[in-house]
């Protein structure tokens, strides 16, 4: 049909839940339902708005060898393309998950330096009494 590809790295984040909408439309290739004509040069998909797609089945079985010995099957290898979208979706996620950790810490640090300075200093006045003649 002469339409470029979408971007499925794009799509990981700009649709909810995107991880698993690619996934859906990666194994989700299914025979048309019984009164539904197939289309010549497109494919019946129901995770895709409308439910035909132009893009024939991507996966198939046994179409990788992975080094570990993993069955290669259509889900693990959508699974591994679901994975590797998402992360050159946003290839900076790790080092910015790993900055808001030490960024906690450091405020947790603070905030108890604080609490510890705080107890100290006013432990005098809120002790002392007051007395009125």
């Amino acid at each position: 049909n002469g339409a470029s590809p979408p971007d499925l790295s794009l799509i990981m984040k700009a649709r909810h839940n995107g991880p698993n909408y690619v996934f859906a439309l990666l194994t989700g290739y299914k025979d048309p339902p019984a009164g539904v004509p197939a289309r010549d040069t497109q494919y019946y998909n129901p995770y895709f708005a409308g439910g035909w797609i132009g893009m024939p089945m991507p996966l198939n079985d046994g179409a990788v060898e992975y080094e570990d010995g993993t069955p290669a099957t259509a889900t693990q290898m959508a699974k591994d393309v679901c994975t590797f979208l998402a992360w050159a979706a946003e290839p900076e996620a790790d080092e910015r998950k790993l900055m808001g950790v030490k960024w906690i810490t450091a405020l947790s640090v603070c905030f108890m330096f604080a609490w510890y300075y705080k107890r100290v200093k006013w432990s005098v006045i809120k002790t002392r009494r007051m007395e009125i003649y």
